[in-house]
């Protein structure tokens, strides 16, 4: 995931040649029963995850039980995919381009977006079990403490951090903490997700399709992500940071 380069740093106007960490950035193209379906700028780790995972949360699939077979090639930087039957052309005759980290995409029906169920979740967190939660997944940010070029993304259980992913994308990290899930055959509806990136309104999408009720982020939400929040019944947290928090949305669910 990182690429050292010799770069000039400047510091008090004297200049330097020192060794710097990148981040690696590689474009992953998905192809679905031998038809390209999307390409995702990303990291170059986890990509089978990823691929699952971004089938998932944009309803392509139903559970990872779809897939017949998987194949990533390194060279190429494709993921081939065979799944048990065809993609119903209804769901990826429409594409919303995101706001995260490069060109994202994921695939919407008009139902999704007009009905916007709302999610029934007995999930809750006392808010006390936050701050020490969001520590924890700083410190499990190692790439990004070396480059400061990655998003991170965790799925949590009470006091644990279950899955943790880091990627160039934000809703890629969320896609691969996802795919874990599924390839491991982790139940998603009683975990809660968290984000280090804005929480926007496809990561409220991406938790809508999996049923996940809570997500919480050291970073601000966006009007379209609130409005998601509280019209499906997603509890949303903002600014996670030392013992303080905004609740946007389902505060039922925070238990203080």
């Amino acid at each position: 995931m990182i690429e050292k380069f010799n770069i000039t740093k400047v510091t008090e106007g004297k200049k330097e040649i020192v060794q710097d960490f990148i981040v690696k950035e590689i474009p992953l193209t998905i192809n679905v029963n031998k038809k390209e379906l999307a390409t995702l700028l990303c990291s170059p780790n986890d990509l089978e995850v990823l691929a699952k995972g971004f089938l998932f949360t944009s309803g392509l699939i139903k559970s990872g039980g779809d897939i017949k077979s998987i194949y990533t090639d390194t060279q190429k930087w494709t993921c081939d995919i065979e799944l048990a039957q065809d993609l119903d052309t209804n769901l990826i005759s429409k594409r919303l381009y995101t706001s995260g980290c490069g060109k994202g995409t994921i695939f919407y029906s008009s139902v999704d977006l007009m009905y916007k169920r709302k999610l029934i979740s007995d999930l809750k967190i006392k808010a006390s079990q936050i701050p020490p939660l969001m520590l924890d997944f700083y410190k499990k940010s190692e790439v990004f403490l070396k480059t400061g070029g990655v998003h991170s993304a965790a799925l949590g259980l009470g006091d644990n951090i279950v899955i943790f992913k880091e990627d160039i994308g934000r809703h890629n990290a969320v896609d691969k903490v996802i795919g874990q899930a599924l390839s491991d055959n982790i139940k998603l509806e009683d975990k809660f997700l968290i984000t280090s990136g804005r929480i926007s309104s496809e990561v409220v999408f991406k938790a809508r399709k999996t049923n996940i009720a809570i997500v919480i982020s050291r970073g601000a939400p966006t009007n379209q992500a609130v409005r998601h929040g509280r019209s499906m019944d997603i509890t949303i947290i903002g600014f996670a940071r030392g013992n303080k928090l905004n609740i946007y949305s389902g505060v039922e669910r925070i238990i203080v």
